[in-house]
């Protein structure tokens, strides 16, 4: 598909825009079909240079959340699913959310349903969004489907930055950490080991351990930097098993102090994503299906699917989830009460509601400790190879007072 660039006047006024189309004459045609008359049209070119290269999700997940809020917004405004999308097209920040709505919109004036037409485009729209876009079509209530996928994603989102936000400060303070320290080693340090060997006598046990470390970094420099990367190596292959990310996810989960937070947040995305395909009607084992996927653990993951299972087999969703040590009893005891009461979208959404409040409180919490701790951290490693250095000086500086 090619993209050109047009000018062209309706009843009322100059329009211009990006239009997608096969060729000129399509695209012409199609502006024509809208009851714009072209005065002037061009191809966009697009070079190598200039193609977007995404690596993930190519859309921000900001930018996805503001494009389905003006979604909901212009729908229950009155204006048509297609008028919607080409307006949007024309408004979005993300290129390539901007291409995707313009191939969108093809689909649509073909006559397909707006599911079937995002759900070409899986890169972009997950299936939970077309799961409950295809809820809102068959109930007549697309604007509102919008809406409950944007708060969704917008919760989501906030969880998310809460928690990299606590975890980027220990994470840079203590790669700094490090960098100042073999900084430190590799330069620093070598300039004062003639100076003490000229001494005579026997240099502090903390000076002598500070100058072997400096050898160390210095004769074998290229084993630290193969060490980190067989570290880097490591990870991408365990991430690429289904083995390998069940033992990093278990790790994550158990470790000390952080295991909470990502054990909270994963528990959060779980119930509020299956409390909005529940609310959306869809069917309990088809939301499951979904939930494992989208979780982002694969422990949890592993309990969802054997929950799925249960259930086809005719036992209880909430038995794989008592005897797992991820799942603290707040959550089939919740499940269990929505099971009994028919209001299970509605107790899982305060369990989400109540984990992502506990998330809040955890990260504000290790904010308040770990700073601290990383600057007297970084403070006492620094400190420490200066006062190696200090040390013998300072008893040469008392043998010449004595002499």
């Amino acid at each position: 598909m090619a993209r050109f660039k047009y000018e062209g006047r309706d009843t009322k006024q100059i329009r211009t825009g990006i239009v997608t189309a096969g060729n000129r004459r399509e695209a012409i045609i199609k502006l024509r079909d809208e009851g714009i008359k072209v005065i002037d049209m061009r191809e966009i070119e697009t070079t190598t240079l200039q193609k977007d290269i995404t690596i993930g999700n190519p859309v921000k997940r900001d930018q996805f959340i503001m494009f389905l809020r003006q979604f909901s917004t212009l729908m229950r405004a009155g204006v048509t699913i297609v008028d919607t999308i080409r307006i949007l097209s024309q408004q979005v920040e993300s290129k390539a959310l901007a291409k995707t709505l313009a191939m969108v919109e093809d689909e649509l004036r073909k006559g397909n349903t707006l599911s079937d037409s995002l759900a070409k485009h899986p890169k972009i729209f997950e299936p939970l969004t077309i799961n409950l876009i295809k809820a809102g079509e068959m109930s007549g209530n697309i604007d509102e489907s919008l809406e409950r996928l944007a708060n969704h994603y917008d919760k989501a989102y906030q969880t998310r930055q809460k928690v990299v936000s606590a975890m980027s400060y220990p994470a840079i303070v203590g790669v700094l950490a490090i960098g100042v320290v073999i900084f430190l080693l590799a330069t620093i340090v070598p300039m004062f080991v003639d100076m003490f060997a000229g001494f005579g006598g026997e240099l502090p046990l903390l000076t002598q351990i500070v100058m072997q470390l400096s050898d160390l970094t210095i004769s074998y420099w290229y084993l630290i930097v193969l060490a980190v990367l067989a570290l880097i190596g490591a990870y991408w292959l365990m991430k690429r098993s289904l083995q390998g990310r069940l033992v990093l996810d278990t790790m994550l989960l158990r470790m000390p102090i952080f295991g909470k937070i990502f054990k909270k947040s994963a528990l959060a995305r779980l119930t509020r994503t299956l409390s909005s395909l529940f609310t959306s009607s869809v069917p309990i084992l088809q939301a499951l299906t979904m939930v494992e996927k989208v979780v982002g653990n694969e422990v949890m993951s592993k309990v969802v699917l054997a929950s799925r299972d249960s259930l086809e087999r005719g036992g209880s969703l909430t038995e794989p989830m008592r005897d797992h040590w991820a799942f603290p009893p707040l959550i089939p005891h919740m499940i269990s009460i929505g099971e009994q009461t028919g209001s299970l979208d509605h107790m899982l959404l305060k369990v989400a509601e109540f984990y992502e409040k506990e998330v809040d409180a955890e990260t504000d919490r290790l904010k308040a400790l770990v700073e601290p701790l990383m600057i007297v951290l970084l403070a006492a490693l620094v400190g420490t190879i200066v006062l190696s250095i200090m040390l013998p000086m300072f008893e040469m500086f008392n043998n010449v007072d004595t002499m």
